[in-house]
């Protein structure tokens, strides 16, 4: 993990010294609040990995790994407002902290502040960086509109939810490697296999998420322990939940939708998700992702010994607690 370690304080460091102007403080000020709580900056350093994979280094990548990371904190900043979030890393959220308005805006200057970073790459790598980063995003804008559509939705499926989740949150992942390959001149093919390997790890990573939205202990998670459970959303737990159920333990998930007191609501639903053995059903898909991933980055034309510190983070995401 030292590799890890090495690259996240890069990246720190590296947000640590971007300057934002003092004025509008209402503009400016939330971003300072918001990019310094923390957070495992997992993305920007998948970049920087992607770039050393393939001979690199990090720091010819730390452009392209900033802009992810921008990109990133603009949809949590979102998110948070969808949601009605009260809490990101264990701190209160932008829009609670200040107002919608605001939160709604100081996003959007994040997500400008992501184009200018890549576009301090090389110019000879910008036309497939933009490509890249541009499908990107409309695919995580998407997989946010499904995630909302699914609220007024009885009837999604699980291959819907899949597809939501890989568009929401691994192509993200997965980007942001094939971003640090490109960099590092790597042919189009590795840089598929690798995009691959992010997309299927970023797969599993969310259904970890859902697992432990429910299952986390809050000291650890650093966000509200329910809150998939409190706004009734369509998580793979709950999916399989209702494909496992009887009638009466369907009826009982219908009366919990409608539950005002919502440590009940959470009680009762975990306790229900346990009789029906759904953390081990979840952790079936998790490692089906998970081993998809890892084959198609030992199909990767480099050495073994050059993957270790994607396996080494891989076995990490997939342990976390938080």
């Amino acid at each position: 993990m030292n590799s890890i370690e090495r690259l996240s304080k890069l990246i720190q460091e590296s947000v640590a010294s971007w300057e934002l102007p003092n004025s509008p403080e209402n503009l400016y000020d939330p971003l300072r609040y918001f990019l310094t709580i923390g957070g495992k900056r997992m993305r920007p350093v998948l970049t920087l990995m992607g770039a050393e994979l393939f001979g690199g280094k990090a720091e010819s990548a730390i452009h392209a790994a900033l802009g992810v990371e921008l990109f990133h904190n603009f949809t949590l900043i979102h998110d948070d407002i969808m949601d009605e979030a009260p809490l990101r890393r264990s701190k209160t959220t932008v829009h609670t902290q200040w107002n919608q308005n605001i939160a709604i805006l100081s996003g959007d200057v994040l997500m400008v502040k992501a184009y200018q970073e890549i576009c301090k790459q090389e110019a000879q790598h910008l036309p497939e960086l933009m490509r890249v980063f541009n499908k990107t995003a409309i695919e995580v804008c998407e997989g946010q509109q499904m995630d909302m559509d699914f609220e007024d939705r009885n009837n999604v499926t699980i291959e819907e939810y899949v597809e939501m989740i890989r568009l929401k949150t691994s192509v993200l992942l997965g980007g942001a490697l094939e971003m640090g390959a490109i960099v590092s001149g790597a042919s189009l093919s590795d840089r598929e296999l690798l995009y691959t390997f992010g997309q299927e790890l970023g797969l599993a990573f969310q259904i970890k998420d859902d697992y432990l939205d429910l299952y986390g202990d809050p000291e650890k998670f650093g966000k509200q322990i329910g809150g998939d459970v409190i706004a009734n959303k369509k998580t793979l737990l709950y999916l399989l939940a209702l494909e496992n159920s009887t009638e009466e333990q369907l009826e009982s998930f219908r009366i919990l939708e409608k539950e005002q007191n919502l440590e009940a609501k959470v009680k009762s639903v975990r306790t229900l998700f346990d009789e029906l053995n759904i953390p081990a059903k979840a952790q079936e898909y998790m490692d089906a992702h998970f081993s998809k991933g890892m084959d198609a980055l030992m199909q990767i034309s480099v050495s073994k010994e050059q993957k270790t510190d994607l396996i080494d983070l891989s076995n990490y995401l997939m342990a976390r607690e938080n």
